[in-house]
């Protein structure tokens, strides 16, 4: 996922002189020097990690993310201080981190730390830990060192994991970039970030959550919503839990459901219902597996078979991962279901134009009706109709 200054009173005289020495805001509230030192210690850190010289970085401080992020690639790093707050051992600053991993990354990543300083007895600032911000998600390196395996498409990036079992994770995103790219086309990065934490508990960390949220979730991506193609946060972030019980076709499929995410994301918008993005995710990671619906919507099709097809394509709501397990199932085949149905009656250039009408509106009121009138042809209702004919058709 600031301090201020000190209040003085200047007399008129010298206040112009205090001002151009000293500099000043807020009518005459001189700023805290301490902010300015911080930061030049920042950069020094960072320009240091860039660098790849240890002895600078330990220069300024705790060298225990130069070490845990030794194999990162790296193409730029930066803080920017936002406050700083005395305490009686030092100080401690609220600070933007931004970098940018090289090769993946479009523009910088940004996430909010907590820097703890002490400083010297002539007056030097050190740094004594660097902290995710309260409230804000860790990062990779704050679980511990990091491993990095590339891959043709992919990085994956791992605490706790061997190079072997994250090489096993490249091969999958390696698979996953081009057979996304066939059906979706070539207008995004191809390239994925896989994050493999050491636990469930860690994929929690990551993503600044309750670790029960996702727990039975084998992967998640992040990154913002409606990013116009700036989202360089996307990041597929897997719980080893859950995906280790998966068989061999069922990790191929989680790792293209979320390579789609990241390669759909400059046009899914807030106008974007969640089963669509959920639903294209799950058909393009289906694609040319041989599952048939019974065997890929186990949950739906007992629904349907006990009389209870659903009424209407689930809500967002319905996609909670604190949801009810078989809800949140049935939510998942639904939206499978109604992008294959587009596919099967419409064609599959169809559903692509389909997806990107709906996701080139900011808002949601109005998208999903304007693309089903002018991309398929149809009304809400009758779209509907026709999804439920075919899920009972399918799964009956």
């Amino acid at each position: 996922m600031a301090g201020r200054r000190r209040a003085g009173w200047i007399g008129a005289v010298g206040f112009a002189l205090v001002l151009s020495l000293t500099g000043c805001a807020n009518g005459g509230t001189p700023a805290d020097p301490a902010r300015t030192e911080v930061q030049h210690l920042l950069d020094r850190r960072s320009a240091a990690l860039l660098g790849h010289d240890e002895k600078a970085y330990a220069a300024t401080g705790t060298r225990t993310e130069y070490t845990r992020l030794r194999a990162l690639p790296l193409a730029s790093w930066a803080y920017r201080v936002t406050a700083v707050r005395h305490t009686a051992t030092g100080a401690s600053a609220d600070a933007e981190l931004s970098y940018r991993v090289a090769g993946y990354d479009t523009a910088p990543v940004d996430a909010r730390r907590t820097l703890t300083l002490g400083r010297t007895a002539d007056g030097q600032w050190y740094v004594t830990a660097d902290q995710p911000a309260q409230q804000a998600g860790q990062q990779l390196w704050d679980q511990g060192s990091v491993t990095a395996v590339q891959g043709a498409h992919s990085l994956v990036l791992g605490t706790g994991r061997t190079a072997a079992e994250l090489r096993a994770y490249a091969g999958l995103a390696d698979r996953a970039v081009p057979a996304v790219s066939r059906v979706w086309g070539m207008d995004w990065s191809r390239r994925v970030v896989v994050l493999v934490p050491r636990s469930l508990d860690g994929m929690a960390g990551l993503l600044g959550s309750p670790p029960a949220d996702y727990r039975g979730i084998a992967a998640v991506t992040t990154g913002e919503v409606g990013g116009a193609g700036r989202a360089p946060a996307d990041r597929v972030v897997v719980n080893p839990e859950a995906y280790a019980v998966l068989g061999g076709l069922g990790k191929q499929v989680v790792l293209t459901h979320e390579t789609t995410h990241v390669a759909t994301r400059a046009h899914t918008t807030a106008a974007t219902p969640l089963w669509l993005s959920e639903g294209y995710a799950d058909w393009i990671g289906y694609l040319g597996t041989g599952r048939t619906p019974t065997e890929a919507a186990p949950e739906l099709t007992r629904a349907v078979r006990d009389g209870r097809t659903p009424a209407a394509l689930p809500t967002d709501k319905d996609f909670g991962f604190t949801s009810d397990p078989t809800k949140l199932a049935q939510a998942y085949e639904s939206g499978w279901l109604a992008c294959r149905m587009i596919a099967a009656r419409w064609g599959t250039a169809r559903l692509d134009a389909f997806y990107r009408a709906v996701g080139d509106r900011r808002q949601r009121a109005g998208a999903v009706e304007a693309a089903l009138k002018t991309v398929l042809g149809t009304t809400p209702e009758a779209f509907t109709e026709q999804w439920r004919a075919y899920v009972r058709s399918q799964l009956g």
